[in-house]
């Protein structure tokens, strides 16, 4: 099993820090050449929203987000201030590579339907990108880790989502509303404190001991969701992604309640945003 870890998340991982490094220093990998062509993701979290730039083979170049609250269970519940975010995000990616963005992939939770593609894509669209794809969450995540067969988790803020691939396949996807929001929810009515402290308080890393123990039952239920999706079909490795993932108990806690190993990458916040852009201008 550890060698299949590793075969999973080596180059992921690799990636993923160097894209952290990226997002930190707000400053692009390497220069644009003239005229090349790049793949840009749009991901409207609910807990931010990020824009990624990848090259043509998928090398990340540059990214940036912002927290926001225009987004609910991974559906958009305040347009304006979606695009108002995505165009200041364009904007700073512009400056920085010296090059403009013209075309974005966005991304939707599984089983959203129409209706939510439509308005991702007119979120994209009104920050004068042209949309070219919108995808389901955890199906972005597994093109960006390389699986062909597992099981992928996408823990976002709203919804924890699951797509099951064999050889090569999509099998099965699952969504539930049950996220990092609901995590804060728990949060702040444990510590009877008003959601927006909630929220700082779950992201303090220097909390963790203290926040834990209080949203575990949360991680059960996600992973609980996760054993019901599909029994029988469940694919090892299962990778489990997604910005509410980030306690270092998680996976413990988590695979516990499965019945069944799972693994998380490096900066498992990330490894949806960079699936997102891997579709743009997908042939």
């Amino acid at each position: 099993m550890a060698k299949n870890k590793n075969d999973v998340l080596t180059k992921a991982n690799r990636q993923l820090k160097e894209f952290a490094k990226i997002v930190n220093s707000d400053h692009a990998l390497r220069k644009v050449k003239p005229d090349e062509k790049l793949r840009v993701g749009v991901d409207l979290g609910t807990s931010s929203i990020v824009l990624t730039v990848l090259d043509e083979n998928n090398n990340p170049i540059y990214g940036a987000f912002e927290y926001d609250h225009a987004v609910r269970d991974g559906m958009v519940v305040d347009y304006l201030e979606s695009i108002n975010i995505l165009k200041r995000l364009k904007q700073k990616a512009e400056s920085v590579l010296k090059t403009e963005l013209t075309t974005a992939c966005g991304a939707i939770p599984p089983n959203t339907g129409e209706g939510g593609k439509k308005v991702v894509a007119n979120v994209i669209e009104a920050a004068e990108l042209q949309c070219l794809n919108v995808v389901d969450e955890p199906t972005a995540a597994a093109k960006f880790l390389r699986i062909s067969s597992g099981t992928v988790v996408d823990i976002g803020g709203g919804t924890t989502g699951i797509s099951i691939f064999k050889n090569g396949k999509l099998t099965t996807v699952v969504d539930e509303a049950t996220g990092g929001f609901h995590m804060t929810l728990v949060l702040a009515g444990a510590q009877k404190i008003n959601q927006d402290k909630a929220e700082l308080l779950k992201r303090d890393n220097s909390k963790e001991a203290e926040v834990f123990p209080i949203i575990r039952p949360v991680v059960e239920k996600m992973a609980t969701i996760t054993k019901n999706a599909a029994p029988d079909q469940l694919q090892k490795p299962v990778v489990v992604v997604g910005g509410a993932t980030n306690f270092k108990d998680f996976i413990k806690a988590f695979s516990k309640t499965l019945k069944m190993d799972a693994v998380k990458p490096a900066f498992p916040q990330f490894v949806t945003p960079l699936g997102i852009a891997m579709y743009d201008h997908e042939d």
